[in-house]
């Protein structure tokens, strides 16, 4: 099994302003094993086919994430930030399944 050091990008509601709530991306490290790696590339109406890759990350899950499940969104893995799909509670691990690029917010939380 290959192991993994990375970021994982939770989505949050802060009040940036009195009565005002924006999602912002708090960013944490996390390690574990790789515990499934694949990819595949999609063809579809495009020039370029879109690449995804259908890896399994298990985690350690500390009060944060188990917290924030809900907020996962990304998980940084060869320079690129990977769309988490699916989190499988195995306690005290978390299974993260990813699929294609991210694409969303990126900022961190203040």
């Amino acid at each position: 099994m290959a192991k993994f050091f990375g970021v994982i990008g939770f989505e949050e509601t802060q009040e940036t302003k009195p009565g005002v709530f924006e999602p912002t991306i708090a960013k944490r490290n996390y390690s574990g094993d790789i515990i499934r790696s694949s990819k595949r590339n999609e063809s579809g109406e495009k020039i370029n086919d879109d690449i995804s890759i259908s890896n399994q990350f298990s985690i350690v899950g500390d009060k944060y994430a188990y917290n924030h499940i809900y907020g996962m969104k990304y998980i940084t893995y060869m320079g690129a930030n990977w769309k988490i799909t699916d989190v499988e509670i195995q306690h005290p691990r978390l299974i993260l399944s990813i699929g294609g690029l991210y694409n969303g917010n990126e900022d961190s939380a203040s």
